[in-house]
């Protein structure tokens, strides 16, 4: 196995700063990783026992809901957010997909395939997923999925239920 070239905090805040473009430095708390046995790669990163995001194979980030939580914590992560309309919201937690036309607000750094948190207007979060398109039409379309939700905070992959 060889060893990693960058330290894996170091990996994780550049990461986040490329992907989400939102700048960590040192405030996240003590991160563990996890492994490949075969690669030696990075699969994983949590925050004491919860998972908080696994390394995807294209060099993204899908965040859970409690990596989320702890990046909503940051003002400008905001901008990696969606709003639903209200009558949207019992269908995103259950993680159901969310629709353009149910889209209120979008943030300027959602592009085809970014990872997306799905927020309420008091910014908790409702769930996580993958954006189908771009900020520029999320609102504006009348039909389409804007984002393919991954987990909801009441979705049967959620620890929390």
């Amino acid at each position: 196995m060889k060893p990693l070239l960058l330290d894996p905090k170091r990996k994780l805040t550049g990461h986040i700063k490329l992907i989400f473009d939102t700048e960590v430095r040192d405030e996240l708390p003590e991160i563990q990783c996890e492994f490949s046995k075969k690669t030696g790669r990075i699969k994983n990163f949590s925050i004491g026992s919860k998972l908080f995001a696994t390394l995807r194979k294209d060099g993204h980030l899908a965040l859970t809901i409690f990596g989320a939580e702890k990046m909503m914590e940051y003002k400008e992560f905001k901008q990696n957010c969606v709003i639903p309309k209200e009558e949207a919201i019992p269908f995103i937690i259950k993680g159901k997909s969310l629709f353009c036309k149910h889209v209120e607000w979008c943030g300027n750094n959602i592009n085809i395939g970014s990872e997306v948190v799905v927020i309420d207007r008091d910014k908790k979060v409702l769930a996580v997923g993958k954006s189908i398109c771009s900020h520029l039409f999320m609102n504006k379309l009348q039909h389409g999925v804007a984002i393919k939700i991954r987990e909801g905070i009441k979705s049967r992959n959620s620890p929390d239920k």
